[in-house]
């Protein structure tokens, strides 16, 4: 490998939007991140379905509701 080309490694701190605390190898040496293995609905186990401006009543309205992707 070419000297001087590559960013310094060292240990970095992530902090997640739930509190969680994390040390990894990065080439930052702190990262905020909003949801990690403690608060994500794949880890937990907890299904939450966000409906940003009513997407699905929009979908609903526009082909009604026995759309079956015709």
């Amino acid at each position: 490998m070419k000297p001087g080309i590559h960013p310094q490694w060292m240990e970095a701190t992530v902090t997640c939007a739930c509190g969680a605390v994390y040390q990894v190898g990065s080439t930052k040496a702190k990262m905020k991140v909003e949801v990690c293995s403690c608060c994500h609905p794949f880890f937990t186990g907890q299904h939450r379905i966000v409906d940003t401006g009513g997407r699905v009543e929009r979908f609903q309205r526009k082909y009604g509701t026995d759309y079956a992707g015709r």
